[in-house]
C-alpha cells in the first residue's frame, strides 16, 4: 500500500469509496510480494500493481464489483494455461489477493493510518482473510495503542484482538509482512483463523559516509530501493545538498562521530567509501561494533589488507572483522561510480534475500526466495 498512499489518499480525502487489491500470500514464483497493492478508484484509475500485469485485468474487474457490492473478496490466481489470454500467472506461482471497498465508512482508520506512514511512524493493519471470522475485519496495530477489532460484537473479540496485536507488534519491530493463523477466539494452537498482517515500519537507513562521486551513486540507487538515506563527510565543502539531490539528508561531521551518535538497527547498511585510513578505521571501529546488518567499504584488495591490519592494531576481533564487506559490493566488473553503485546494492539486495549472486540462467529451483 505504500506505494500507491499517495494517490489513494486523496482519493480518500475526497470521500471516496475505492477499491484496495492487496496481495496476501504467495506461493512458489509469485511475482510480487505479500503487501503489494493496486488500487481502482470509483471513476476507473488504477494505480499499483498486484503482479506485474499477469492477473491486472482481473482484479481490475473485480474491484469495481467490490466497489459496487462493498463486500470483501479473496481471490486465488493461479497458473495460467495454454490459452494466452487465460488468466493466471505464466511464471508458475499462485498468489492470493485480499480484494477490499476502502473508504471514510468502511475504513475510519484509514487517515490515522496514512499520517503514521507519513510520519515514518510504525503501524500495522491487520484483516482478517480466511476462516470463520468476519471477511475483511480489520485492526490498527501502532506500537503503544490500537483501533478497531477483528471480532466486532463478539464476546471472544478482546481475546482475538490482544493475541494479534503481541505478534503485530513483533513483527512490526521486525519490518515483516505476512499471515498468522490462530483458533476463533485468538488459540495460538490452532489455524482455522487466517490474519494478513502488513507492517509499515519505517524504511531502512542507508549511511553513506564519503562525499564523492561513487557516493552519489549509491545514494540515488539507495533512494530507488527505498531506503532512506544519509550522506555524511568531515568536509563541508564537499557536503552540500546540491551534490546529492537524492539523499535525505546530508551531514558534515566526522564520520565515526557521526556514527556513535546516530540510530542504527539490523535493517540499516553502512557503506564506507571514503578509503581513507583517517577516516575509515575510527569509523569501522564503531560500525563494525552496531547492529548494522550490512558494513561496507571501499578500496582495492591492498587498501583492504592495510585497513584490516590497522584495525586488528585497535583492538577490533577476527568476528568483528568478518562482519566487513571489503572490497564492497558483487564482482560485476563494475568501473564508473554508477556501475559500482549497482555491485553494491546487488549484494544489499543477496544479503537480504540471501541469492547466489550467479546468473539466474546457472541456477535451480526457486527464484525468488524468502527474506533473511
Amino acid at each position: 500500500m505504500r506505494d500507491v498512499l499517495g494517490d489513494i489518499a486523496s482519493w480518500y480525502a475526497a470521500g471516496e469509496t475505492f477499491g484496495l487489491a492487496t496481495v496476501v500470500n504467495t506461493f512458489r514464483s509469485a511475482p510480487r510480494p505479500p503487501g503489494a497493492a493496486m488500487a481502482v478508484s470509483a471513476s476507473g484509475e488504477v494505480v499499483g500493481s498486484v503482479s506485474g500485469g499477469c492477473v491486472e485485468g482481473a482484479v481490475y474487474d473485480l474491484a469495481q464489483s467490490v466497489i459496487a457490492s462493498g463486500e470483501p473478496v479473496v481471490q486465488r490466481y493461479g497458473v495460467s494455461d495454454d490459452d494466452a489470454f487465460a488468466v493466471g500467472l505464466t511464471c508458475g506461482g499462485i498468489l492470493d489477493v485480499l480484494v477490499e471497498p476502502v473508504g471514510p465508512a468502511t475504513f475510519p482508520e484509514f487517515g490515522r493510518v496514512a499520517a503514521s506512514i507519513e510520519a515514518r511512524e510504525p503501524v500495522a493493519v491487520a484483516t482478517v482473510v480466511g476462516g470463520p471470522g468476519r471477511l475483511g475485519a480489520r485492526r490498527v496495530i501502532w506500537p503503544d495503542r490500537a483501533s478497531g477489532s477483528l471480532a466486532p460484537g463478539e464476546p471472544h473479540a478482546a481475546r482475538l484482538d490482544s493475541a494479534v496485536d503481541d505478534d503485530a507488534r513483533g513483527m512490526l519491530a521486525q519490518g515483516l509482512t505476512g499471515q498468522r493463523h490462530y483458533g476463533p477466539e485468538g488459540e495460538r494452537r490452532r489455524d482455522e483463523l487466517s490474519v494478513f498482517v502488513q507492517s509499515f515500519a519505517p524504511p531502512p537507513r542507508l549511511l553513506v559516509f564519503g562525499a564523492i562521486d561513487f557516493a552519489a551513486a549509491v545514494a540515488r540507487l539507495g533512494k530507488f530501493l527505498g531506503y532512506h538515506v544519509t550522506v555524511c563527510d568531515a568536509r563541508p565543502v564537499f557536503a552540500t545538498s546540491k551534490r546529492f539531490p537524492e539523499a535525505d539528508e546530508v551531514v558534515v561531521k566526522w564520520p565515526h562521530k557521526y556514527l556513535e551518535e546516530t540510530e542504527v538497527d539490523e535493517r540499516t547498511a553502512i557503506c564506507v567509501l571514503t578509503h581513507d585510513p583517517k577516516f575509515d578505521v575510527p569509523l569501522l571501529q564503531v560500525a563494525l561494533r552496531t547492529p548494522a546488518g550490512y558494513v561496507g567499504a571501499m578500496g582495492s584488495r591492498r587498501t583492504h589488507a592495510d585497513r584490516e591490519r590497522r584495525l586488528r592494531e585497535a583492538g577490533l576481533t577476527d568476528a568483528e572483522l568478518s562482519r566487513l564487506r571489503s572490497p564492497i559490493g558483487l564482482d560485476l566488473g563494475a568501473r564508473t561510480p554508477e556501475e559500482t553503485a549497482v555491485s553494491i546494492a546487488a549484494e544489499l539486495i543477496q544479503l537480504r534475500w540471501g541469492g547466489s549472486g550467479r546468473p539466474l540462467s546457472s541456477t535451480s529451483g526457486r527464484i525468488h526466495g524468502d527474506a533473511r
